[in-house]
């Protein structure tokens, strides 16, 4: 299976991408990326021989070989994304809006997916995203505007969206430079206060990284076709239920 990967330098995305390279039957990892992951990035031995990385600048515009050659992958999770704290409504919308359904109108134009086999295209959103758009906070009404608009672009289509919302996660105390590097100072303070508390008081709204990242992965492989939206607990419920990775 070939799977195309955004956001790989933030912390889900880096965390979808180690994800990859651990599943055997994820041949072929394509990263569609601004910049090349970062040099302090910690990464399976296997990393080089399994990933091609497209240096692309412009996530509103693909020339058809590159779509072409994007749809010739068997799916897509895009988790390209940030948080909204200092913001315009107008800037965070071209990133998780305008961005999102670029690349989604491109895979449509050139036939993405067959009816054998469909290409599949998760969606990294967020808990409390609102499709109606009537949420007082403007990430979740954005956000929600990709949820509702998505899967009516890939009506009738061979591309099937499944929309995932991970709860607050933060990077892996297994990697020392992920911690360093993805988060300010302020933030590893804030996340070593909440972690104890979420995991403890309201687990539904706590995403532990490697279980959002083998979810996802799962996702785009096909695990669990058959519902459009999964929330934080249907996460941390269904990822129990997959066989552990041989050491």
């Amino acid at each position: 299976m070939r799977l195309i990967l955004t956001g790989v330098t933030g912390v889900a995305g880096l965390a979808i991408y180690r994800a990859t390279l651990t599943d055997t039957s994820v041949s072929n990892v394509t990263l569609l990326t601004r910049r090349p992951v970062p040099s302090w990035a910690q990464l399976p031995p296997n990393a080089t021989e399994k990933t091609e990385t497209i240096l692309h600048q412009d996530f509103k515009t693909y020339p058809i070989d590159l779509a072409q050659k994007l749809a010739e992958h068997d799916g897509l999770v895009w988790a390209l994304g940030r948080s909204a704290i200092g913001m315009s409504e107008e800037a965070y919308t071209e990133l998780t809006y305008e961005y999102t359904m670029s690349i989604a109108r491109a895979l449509k134009d050139v036939g993405a997916g067959s009816k054998e086999r469909p290409f599949r295209f998760v969606y990294i959103s967020g808990e409390h995203a609102d499709p109606t758009g009537n949420s007082a906070q403007m990430w979740a009404r954005v956000k929600g505007r990709v949820e509702r608009e998505l899967p009516e672009l890939f009506e009738g289509t061979n591309v099937v969206a499944q929309v995932f919302r991970p709860g607050y996660f933060f990077p892996s105390k297994k990697y020392a430079g992920d911690r360093a590097n993805q988060r300010s100072r302020a933030l590893r303070a804030v996340d070593v206060v909440l972690s104890p508390v979420l995991g403890t008081f309201t687990p539904d709204l706590y995403a532990p990284l490697e279980d959002l990242a083998r979810f996802a992965v799962e996702l785009a492989k096909g695990t669990w076709p058959g519902q459009p939206l999964y929330r934080n607990a249907d996460m941390r419920r269904l990822v129990k239920e997959l066989p552990k990775f041989a050491a």
